[in-house]
């Protein structure tokens, strides 16, 4: 958790950028982003160079190489006067100079090089308007705990939720609670290999990371298992650069070296490499409007012939997974009981083909105040061969926050979320909720039952908050999935009373008001 002289500090650099002119909330933190990366390439620098000096061997990398760059004047600047540890010394002038100048020319010549989000760098630009902002910013970044990676992962959290408050950019960021149930739902294990095909700041990758250092602590004690962790196991794709120098920067904070963070049109471009490739597909990817078949990826129109994009994504998520493959992900209520030939044909293959696994229906105020469209989470299992038995049903009605606009918090942070609770002396310390708790986050109680989908959950009357269908009667209702589908209401009896007893009533009432008119009357 990052303390409020933390959080006071970002909001004054974040203050700082909107008064000297850029408002955008995205480009903020890509500045920030850039800034944390020439902070990291030092750091990095640092420790290679300590390694050369314990061990009496040379290094194995040098990034900052002897000479100058050969930009401007007199061969230019010094490559070791790039570096952070000498730039945050520097008067405003030079560093400004330095950095816009050199530093960022620099980055985008990394891009041929190195780490995942090295690669993202070549289209680096430098927005800072003057040098005393560059200053202060810088020695906002100078003073982060950067060795504490719970502390900088957090930060860098706090700073992406400005995404979301700041309005129009809402849609690149899925609340952060929505993704904790659907990664504690999915539980990835140290042997996943794990795919957003539409990852915007890798917020669902990130979540899985940190549930594996929450749940399989043991995993980074042996070396195969943690270079699969840094090098294998996180996949992200999305086609706009800024959204992967973000994700990539999130990935790094958050103590993975190496994910596979890339450039690709999900929907567009063919997916020769990554079919039958990953053991989760976790997503919540943008579903607007229709795509033309000619720009379609020919694979994905091969599964199901459509120009919807929400059918598109399922069809790309089946592709991705390999056989036992399991997904997460967020659709559109439409996708669940559309009529048309496509949307029956991608439920009928989740039900028939694979096995559809459960279907939680989320309260139309989650993603407000960016849409109010109703959503649901699709929970399935990649088999070739079917395997659907009882699906799974949850009306989900309540996330710990309201559903209006403005969706306020309805209880404390440590009670929102799939598993209540706080961080206490590097442990876990779990929070039960009470029952008026609970009506208002429902989370915990999806993630137990969903638990226990096998067993008690099958008994539960179509008339609760969870219950299961046979898959026959999802066949026979043409594969609908839409939950109201199938719960059932409980009406209540209320008993009225007679009409001639009311109107005889109304008479009596009439001849007292009558009678009391005419002894008014007469008193006048």
């Amino acid at each position: 958790m990052i303390t409020g002289e933390l959080r006071s500090k970002i909001d004054a650099v974040w203050n700082a950028f909107w008064a000297g002119g850029i408002a955008n909330p995205l480009e903020v933190i890509e500045q920030i982003t850039y800034l944390l990366f020439m902070r990291g390439l030092d750091d990095a620098e640092q420790l290679e160079e300590n390694r050369s000096t314990r061990t009496g061997q040379p290094m194995r990398r040098r990034i900052f190489k002897d000479g100058k760059d050969g930009i401007g004047k007199n061969g230019g600047v010094a490559h070791a006067d790039m570096r952070w540890s000498r730039l945050k010394n520097s008067d405003a002038g030079t560093m400004f100079n330095v950095v816009s100048e050199h530093v960022f020319p620099f980055l985008r010549s990394m891009a041929e090089e190195g780490t995942a989000h090295a690669t993202h760098m070549k289209g680096a630009r430098f927005t800072i308007p003057s040098p005393a902002l560059l200053v202060k910013v810088v020695d906002l970044i100078d003073k982060l705990p950067m060795q504490d990676r719970d502390t900088k992962g957090d930060l860098y959290e706090y700073m992406l939720s400005k995404i979301a408050s700041a309005g129009q950019n809402g849609q690149f960021r899925t609340p952060r609670h929505i993704i904790a149930l659907m990664v504690e739902m999915t539980a990835p294990t140290p042997k996943d290999i794990i795919c957003d095909p539409a990852c915007g700041t890798c917020g669902f990758l990130v979540a899985a990371g940190e549930y594996l250092r929450d749940n399989h602590p043991k995993l980074f004690t042996d070396q195969e298992s943690r270079d699969h962790f840094n090098d294998e196991m996180f996949h992200g794709f999305d086609f706009d650069n800024t959204m992967l120098r973000i994700g990539s920067m999130n990935m790094t904070l958050h103590g993975v070296e190496d994910p596979d963070i890339r450039y690709k049109d999900s929907l567009s471009q063919e997916h020769a490499g990554d079919e039958d490739r990953y053991s989760l597909v976790l997503a919540n990817p943008p579903f607007a409007g229709s795509l033309d078949y000619e720009t379609t990826a020919k694979d994905l129109l091969s599964i199901i012939k459509t120009k919807k994009t929400e059918l598109l994504f399922m069809a790309l998520f089946l592709k991705l997974l390999k056989p036992g493959g399991r997904a997460a992900v967020i659709v559109p209520d439409g996708v669940l009981f559309g009529s048309s030939t496509a949307h029956q044909e991608i439920r009928r293959m989740l039900v028939e083909d694979h096995r559809l696994d459960g279907i939680v229906k989320l309260p139309s105020g989650v993603f407000r105040p960016y849409a109010g469209v109703s959503t649901a989470i699709v929970l399935f299992t990649k088999t070739n061969s079917g395997g659907t038995d009882h699906v799974w049903f949850y009306d989900c009605q309540a996330d710990g926050f309201s559903l209006d606009d403005k969706r306020n918090a309805l209880l404390p942070g440590e009670k929102i979320g799939p598993a209540p609770g706080h961080r206490q002396a590097g442990h876990f310390i779990n929070l039960s909720l009470s029952d008026e708790e609970r009506a208002k986050n429902n989370l915990p109680d999806i993630a137990e039952r969903w638990a226990g989908r096998h067993g008690a959950e099958r008994s539960r009357a179509r008339t609760d908050q969870s219950f299961c269908v046979p898959k026959a009667e999802i066949v026979g209702a043409g594969y609908d999935l839409s939950l109201n589908r199938y719960k059932e209401v409980v009406h209540v009896t209320v008993e009225h009373r007679a009409p001639k007893e009311i109107i005889a009533e109304l008479k009596a009432l009439e001849k007292k008001i009558v009678e009391g008119l005419d002894e008014l009357e007469t008193m006048l």
